[in-house]
């Protein structure tokens, strides 16, 4: 079974095109997703989390303080760098895991930060959704209901989306000027291919 990443900026609709995947029976695993579970479930993580941030991160019943969290580690790159230390690793281990149960010629990690965490080894390729960054803002403000600005600081924090790109296997374009369904039509057969040949 082939393992696929599929990540893009902020905006891009790195999402939405793993949808259109998911329509075609192909099990997409959300990384961002897993990772806000993983951090009430994996004891292991859960251990770190609490020797390095303190036990006051989780409540008695084991739920995750997130606003108390996030004020330690958005405001401290290097808080931040630490959390996604432990974050990390636990993900692609239950990433990993989580690929050994499908039972597909091809599985989809969708991921934002998928080169920024070094996640892209544990990959057979690696699709980029692209989209022009003036309409990854303009999308941006409008899910979140956020200015601009801050729409820009969290680009920042992101590699360049044209070396997301270049790093990339496969692009698609959801740029609102090509049709997206054929582009994840035709790469899908590919996919198929590619797995059938593996």
């Amino acid at each position: 079974m082939l393992k696929i990443g599929i990540t893009g900026g902020i905006g891009s609709g790195k999402s939405t095109v793993s949808r259109i995947f998911e329509l075609l029976g192909v099990p997409v695993y959300y990384a961002d997703e897993r990772a806000k579970d993983i951090l009430t479930r994996d004891s292991e993580l859960i251990a770190a989390v609490k020797a390095h941030f303190g036990a006051e991160v989780y409540d008695e019943n084991g739920v995750l303080n997130r606003k108390y969290l996030g004020n330690i580690v958005f405001n401290d790159k290097r808080q931040l760098a630490l959390l996604n230390s432990l974050v990390h690793p636990a993900t692609i281990r239950d990433s990993n895991q989580w690929a050994q149960q499908q039972k597909a010629p091809y599985v989809l990690k969708e991921a934002a930060l998928l080169f920024e965490t070094e996640s892209f080894h544990h990959l057979d390729k690696i699709i980029g959704v692209f989209a022009p960054q003036p309409l990854r803002i303009h999308r941006v403000m409008k899910r979140d209901n956020v200015t601009r600005d801050e729409v820009l600081a969290r680009i920042n924090k992101q590699i360049d989306e044209t070396i997301k790109m270049r790093l990339s296997d496969y692009i698609i374009y959801n740029d609102e000027q090509r049709m997206v369904i054929p582009q994840v039509l035709a790469l899908h057969e590919q996919l198929l291919a590619l797995a059938a040949a593996h």
